[in-house]
């Protein structure tokens, strides 16, 4: 899940959560389930068309947040390509985009307190033995909140390598991202101690 954000609003802001996260947990099963490339490319037509139906400025927003994909995709196909397993890579490739592409989906027509409150839910049978179950649901917040940040400073790394060298970013940018990484989290650690913790 890589955004937090819709341009516009659709009608799927107004479905539960629930059913939401129900039905892309039942679309990732299908995904997995099957094999044949010829579903997977009607798979990922089907999810372009979900982009596609609130309109060009829906699916551009949408789309443009799963451009952090193709370097995964390149490296997927070309592998694949040298094992000289192209159909494999391929199928891999267009499960990984469809998947993300679904979980894009429902991050965008959906509020971060409404996915936490299915969490909360889903958890509840667990507090029964007394676990604790605040700690998850704050874990998977923080995730799927900070996955778009850490996203977003990653590409100001590599765009500010752009404008000061010739060469290509790739590993050299590594380092960086993880101490802002590491960072974001001390600063996040602060602010719950702060604000009494857990």
């Amino acid at each position: 899940m890589i955004s937090l954000t819709s341009p516009v609003e659709t009608r799927a802001h107004g479905w539960p959560a629930g059913v939401k996260l129900a039905a892309l947990c039942a679309a990732t099963l299908l995904l997995f389930a099957v094999e044949d490339l010829a579903w997977q490319i009607a798979f990922c037509a089907g999810m372009l068309v979900l982009y596609a139906l609130p309109g060009r400025t829906f699916l551009r927003v949408g789309l443009g947040r799963l451009r952090m994909l193709w370097p995964f995709v390149a490296l997927i196909v070309l592998w694949h390509l040298l094992t000289d397993d192209t159909v494999a890579g391929l199928v891999i490739a267009l499960r990984m985009v469809t998947a993300v592409g679904l979980a894009n989906l429902v991050t965008m027509t959906t509020k971060l307190s409404d996915m936490m409150a299915v969490v909360r839910w889903l958890a509840s049978p667990l507090r029964r033995f007394g676990v604790e179950t605040r700690s998850l649901e704050l874990a998977v917040a923080l995730v799927v909140r900070f996955t778009p940040v850490l996203a977003a400073k990653g590409q100001m790394l590599s765009l500010a390598w752009r404008a000061r060298s010739r060469r290509r970013s790739g590993w050299r940018i590594v380092m960086p991202f993880t101490v802002l990484a590491i960072d974001d989290a001390e600063h996040v650690a602060e602010a719950l101690r702060a604000r009494g913790g857990l």
